[in-house]
């Protein structure tokens, strides 16, 4: 696999704080907590929450658990 380039790089780690951000805004303080309520691995939550690449179809999950749109969710936070 290719090495990533910084900005992709910038661009998952921004990804990650926002699904941070927006877990905290549901009321999660504990991110596997909130990985287990939605049927979602624990530990690939986390990697996600820290930056770590990951598909488009775990991240439409994801934002379905959040109950955000992909519009939404890409509002704030990316350049």
């Amino acid at each position: 696999m290719a090495s990533k380039d910084k900005k992709t790089l910038e661009q998952l780690q921004n990804l990650g704080n926002r699904l941070k951000q927006l877990r905290k805004e549901k009321g999660y303080t504990n991110y596997e907590i909130f990985a287990f309520d939605n049927n979602i691995p624990r530990a690939q939550y986390g990697r996600y929450e820290k930056g770590e690449d990951l598909k488009f179809s775990s991240l439409l999950k994801v934002l379905k658990a959040l109950d955000i749109s992909l519009i939404d969710f890409f509002r704030e936070g990316f350049d």
